[in-house]
């Protein structure tokens, strides 16, 4: 975050995550709308509150901002985070397959549907990532 500009970007993000955060909420105190919902805004507040505090915390403390500059842009802590993307795809898809088999065999139809579709749609993605990333370089 080099410039207050960025500062008041995340700023807006936040008060966005804690009012979204509240107005569902308050629907379902008002039983608007499911306990789902009210989940999903206690969820969206607790993000906006914890951004803001991390947001505050890189502001004030040197330490930590070098700390977090560091994590995003250390070429080491780049290659983790894209080993464990891969990692975590490649596991989706043999998860995906294995669900889609046992599923299958239990005869849960639905379950079968979702897991081959999530799996067909993961495989899908990569290679047209694959594809246009092989234009790119």
């Amino acid at each position: 975050m080099k410039k207050n500009t960025d500062f008041i970007k995340y700023c807006t993000l936040f008060t966005l995550y804690l009012l979204i955060g509240l107005v569902l909420v308050v629907c379902s105190l008002f039983e608007l709308v499911d306990e789902f919902w009210s989940g999903m805004g206690a969820a969206l507040i607790a993000v906006g509150v914890l951004r803001f505090i991390r947001l505050a915390r890189y502001k004030a403390n040197p330490q930590y901002k070098e700390k977090c500059d560091t994590a995003v842009t250390d070429e080491r802590n780049r290659f983790l985070r894209m080993k464990a993307w891969s990692w975590a795809g490649y596991l989706f898809v043999f998860l995906g397959a294995i669900g889609t088999i046992v599923f299958r065999v239990l005869e849960m139809e639905r379950e079968v549907t979702l897991c081959s579709s999530a799996t067909c749609l993961i495989l899908v993605l990569y290679w047209v990532c694959y594809w246009v990333l092989n234009k790119k370089y």
